[in-house]
């Protein structure tokens, strides 16, 4: 890392990074996170199996992040448009918590992590819109880039 912010010109000023002379190639990234639920809410969902009065809980997580992940360019300013190649949402139970991975591939000239981090990101907000019936004491926590590959540097937790 070279200890400058990528967004921002000598001026100042938000800009969008030019990559037109980076080379093209595969590229990678995994980020994770949690949505933790107080332990009688996560008991209830758990013998319900995370179905809800909305229908699975899980799968539409899945195809919200899904979804997500191809807005990611639209949410955040700076980010570039990426034909994406793959998107896979994992949504696991853990102890009294939803524990989610999304993996995100494509053949581009820019990395994928922020297009994986709001996949999990919005995963987590459907899964708590889901369930703010039951409680508003559930937090979503750890959302975070787990691992990189296909650019200058690789990255792995």
């Amino acid at each position: 890392m070279n200890g400058k912010l990528s967004h921002i010109d000598e001026a100042g000023n938000a800009s969008m990074v030019d990559v037109s002379e980076k080379m093209v190639s595969s590229r990678m990234a995994i980020a994770s996170g949690r949505v933790c639920f107080p332990n009688t809410v996560f008991e209830t969902l758990k013998a319900q199996d995370f179905l809800g009065k909305k229908g699975s809980i899980i799968q539409t997580a899945i195809i919200a992040g899904i979804q997500g992940v191809k807005k990611t360019s639209e949410l955040i300013p700076l980010c570039h448009q990426l034909n994406l190649s793959k998107v896979h949402i994992d949504i696991q139970p853990g102890e009294n918590a939803l524990n989610i991975t999304c993996k995100v591939k494509c053949t581009e000239r820019t990395g994928v992590e922020m297009e994986a981090l709001t996949g999990v990101s919005v995963s987590a907000l459907t899964i708590y819109d889901m369930c703010k019936a039951l409680s508003q004491d559930i937090t979503i926590s750890n959302i975070q880039l787990e691992q990189k590959s296909g650019g200058k540097h690789d990255f792995n937790r």
